[in-house]
């Protein structure tokens, strides 16, 4: 099981184009509900996140905006505290990646991330997650360049593969799209109760699964100022607390499973190995 939590900034003035984000802001300017209802994430939300998983034992993988830890040095002192995996999730959400950037730019834009996030953590960051999973052609490549060792922008597979880009490699971990809190309950408009009756019914699929033909991943991409909100944050305790009776999960960050995965070798198992369901 890997958990992912987003910690983003949300900037009043975000360009519309090339596009927002799901959960950008789309009112006209100045958007102040939604710009404060993202900012509630920060300030309340995620510590409601934190205490549940510090009560069942968990860590996550926290993928944070370089405009947050200027903004909110507090917020990463406690995940740093906590022993959180520090991932790089580009300098705000106003900030996507895209085709018609140059590469120069987009090397800068990722090497600044990095350098903020790393400084601001005392710890390398290793994992990627693009606003809005957005990328370039060259995102990959300039990922490899820059010492990554994982991205989290591909929703295709749940396990990890090799991309390749030039001649050096990197590790795409499966980080489930349809499982995120904020395109079921605010994309979709599902209910808390459908939320938790989805992740748990991916769970006992992925498990059942496992049992059969090897380890998945279960990953759960948790938004602050969706799941963190007092009337959500009691469904996100029970789901968790559901999963962690179960003895065949390994609650782990996505920097130990991207390092697992390589361990393994699961590159050269065959793709009829990997997909026989």
């Amino acid at each position: 099981m890997w958990i992912s939590v987003a910690v983003e900034f949300f900037p009043l003035d975000a360009p519309s184009q090339p596009f927002r984000p799901l959960g950008g802001l789309d009112r006209s300017y100045p958007d102040f509900w939604s710009y404060s209802n993202r900012d509630y994430g920060n300030r309340i939300g995620i510590y409601r996140i934190m205490r549940v998983l510090e009560d069942l034992g968990l860590r996550a993988t926290a993928a944070v905006n370089a405009a947050v830890a200027r903004r909110f040095p507090r917020l990463i002192a406690e995940l740093v505290r906590r022993d959180w995996e520090i991932a790089a999730h580009g300098l705000d959400m106003g900030r996507v990646h895209h085709d018609a950037l140059a590469a120069g730019d987009e090397r800068a834009m990722i090497e600044e991330t990095r350098d903020t996030l790393t400084q601001a953590s005392g710890v390398a960051v290793k994992g990627w997650y693009s606003p809005g999973r957005g990328e370039s052609l060259n995102t990959v490549s300039l990922l490899c360049e820059g010492g990554f060792e994982y991205v989290a922008d591909w929703a295709n597979d749940d396990l990890p593969y090799t991309m390749k880009a030039d001649a050096r490699t990197i590790c795409a971990m499966p980080l489930a799209h349809e499982l995120a809190d904020r395109v079921l309950l605010v994309h979709h408009n599902r209910t808390v109760e459908d939320y938790e009756r989805q992740v748990l019914e991916a769970f006992r699929v992925l498990r059942t699964e496992a049992e059969r033909c090897g380890g998945r991943v279960l990953s759960l991409l948790l938004s602050p100022w969706v799941i963190g909100y007092p009337h959500r944050i009691a469904a996100l305790e029970r789901i968790l607390a559901c999963i962690m009776k179960s003895d065949a999960v390994w609650p782990a960050t996505g920097i130990a499973i991207a390092g697992a995965y390589k361990r393994a070798a699961i590159d050269n198992v065959q793709p009829s190995q990997r997909q026989s369901y």
